[in-house]
């Protein structure tokens, strides 16, 4: 079975997801389901058929998470260290196109968000970066073209 690399912090938010579906979400869909039933005919109530609709997604969801929290590895990115980028690793680059300089920390895919600077290790960016070392520069395929970035500063914070 394949493992899903994640952070302590990753790993957490999975967690409350999960627990807020099952305990939160679940039993107030069932309810719902029940009060539209109450309603009569089935086969023309809106309500019902929206209500099932979420109840579908709501177990979709929560079987998802089960399988990841399951196969979960918690990285401590905080006993790493080294010269070269890897999973944990916060980056700075610089775009050498625009000389704009971007700080990302690479983290698993289900704690990927951009805005916060937290980059998917799956991403073409993160994978171009991992194993590289400070002052590379890692050309990255886009649909524009290749851009390449120059690595300033690995840490491990």
């Amino acid at each position: 079975m394949e493992r899903v690399p994640l952070t302590a912090s990753g790993l957490k938010r999975l967690e409350e997801e999960l627990k807020q579906l099952k305990f939160f979400e679940r039993p107030a869909i069932i309810k719902a389901i029940e009060e539209a039933r109450a309603h009569g005919d089935l086969s023309e109530n809106a309500e019902y058929h929206a209500a099932r609709e979420r109840q579908s997604f709501i177990e979709g969801r929560i079987g998802e998470l089960e399988n990841k929290v399951s196969r979960a590895e918690v990285i401590d990115f905080t006993k790493l260290s080294g010269d070269s980028v890897k999973f944990g690793a916060t980056v700075t680059i610089k775009d050498e196109d625009t000389a704009e300089v971007l700080k990302y920390q690479i983290v698993g895919a289900d704690e990927a968000d951009i805005k916060k600077g937290l980059l998917s290790v799956t991403s073409p960016l993160a994978r171009g970066l991992i194993g590289k070392s400070k002052n590379s520069v890692v050309e990255v395929p886009t649909p524009r073209g290749d851009k390449g970035y120059k690595i300033l500063q690995i840490e491990f914070v």
